[in-house]
């Protein structure tokens, strides 16, 4: 892990360090490297067979440099490997996630969930259920990217409307993943903004993203904008 270690030294970016540190406030151990090159040092790592003594050694000491946990999400995403097994590594690693962009980054790398949406399923609930912010967070986005299809917007939207913690990058999701439900199911998912339970800051941040998005009709923004909370 050490040779691996200075590799992804080598690779900084010091104005991307800048540019990205200033996104992550609080978190300080921020290398500095862009996502497509940890993407393509992660599909080589994949490639040359090499992540069983990878995730063993990476899954059993904590992470020192924020790119360290965003790699190893994106190496869990590319893995061919047997579904069940891919959720047995993430219950090592998503304890570990401890900003929103290493969640985000492995979220959108976690592919395999639309081929194995049920088990997926069942997988988030212990951590819809969690008071971790991050673990929150990672449900809410896995939610958002994998679950917004007629089959589940049903479910997505009642958890969504019930996800309750004060973080901020909790409500932000919550927010987020709102927004792209109205893109995708505009009809189920105005019906839920105009009756539902979420917090003030939430729910009206919710509006501003689905005002926000090009792919929301200019009535539909209008009437958004009317449905906001004072």
């Amino acid at each position: 892990m050490q040779a691996l270690r200075e590799r992804l030294l080598s690779l900084q970016d010091k104005k991307y360090q800048k540019f990205h540190s200033e996104l992550c406030p609080g978190t300080a151990n921020i290398i500095g490297i862009r996502i497509p090159v940890l993407r393509q040092l992660a599909s080589e790592i994949v490639r040359q067979g090499e992540y069983p003594d990878y995730l063993q050694q990476a899954l059993q000491k904590p992470f020192h440099y924020s790119e360290e946990a965003t790699l190893c999400g994106m190496v869990l995403g590319l893995l061919k490997i047997d579904f069940t097994k891919r959720l047995e590594y993430l219950k090592l690693f998503v304890p570990r996630i401890d900003n929103w962009a290493v969640c985000d980054v492995t979220c959108s790398s976690l592919k395999a969930f639309r081929k194995n949406q049920q088990q997926g399923r069942r997988f988030l609930q212990h951590y819809l259920a969690s008071h971790n912010e991050y673990e929150l967070r990672f449900a809410v986005v896995m939610l958002m990217n994998y679950y917004n299809d007629d089959a589940y917007i049903d479910d997505t939207l009642k958890e969504l409307n019930a996800v309750r913690h004060e973080g901020y990058y909790v409500k932000m999701a919550v927010a987020w993943a709102l927004s792209l439900c109205f893109i995708k199911q505009r009809d189920k998912t105005m019906t839920l903004l105009q009756n539902n339970a979420l917090d003030d800051f939430t729910y009206n941040k919710a509006l501003q993203k689905c005002r926000e998005s090009f792919r929301v009709s200019d009535e539909d923004k209008a009437l958004l904008q009317s449905m906001k909370r004072k």
